[in-house]
């Protein structure tokens, strides 16, 4: 598979696609430290499988938190999904309170498509 992995996502990119990039980038990352895929299941407590799967694209974010880790690269965490504050309105709506949830569309605006049967 010649998948170019200098890029960026867009929104139209697959989840597959995109995970497949990830563990070809994995994958490099592995490579340039010149480790094994044993090497790092042990420095990341887990299988040589649960490696070769990540690097596939196909892992649990635990595991991928602990590979991370093990390459020494968990701080690319940062960048890949930043802290994100809350905005001034939020703020204002929570008076120190600490959102939970989210509150979704309101009943309303689900309902103006809906056409009600007369019978």
């Amino acid at each position: 598979m010649n998948v170019v992995i200098d890029m960026q996502f867009s929104r139209d990119d697959s989840p597959i696609y995109i995970a497949e990039v990830l563990g070809l980038r994995l994958k490099r990352a592995r490579l340039n430290k010149n480790l094994t895929q044993n090497e790092v299941a042990q420095l990341a407590w887990v299988s040589r499988r649960t490696v070769l799967n990540a690097e596939k694209g196909d892992v649990r974010l635990v595991d991928l938190i602990a590979i991370l880790q093990a390459l020494k690269l968990v701080d690319q965490l940062n960048l890949f999904l930043p802290e994100m504050p809350f905005s001034p309105i939020q703020l204002l709506k929570l008076r120190g309170k600490v959102r939970r949830r989210a509150s979704g569309k309101s009943e309303k605006s689900r309902n103006t498509n809906v056409k009600i049967s007369d019978w």
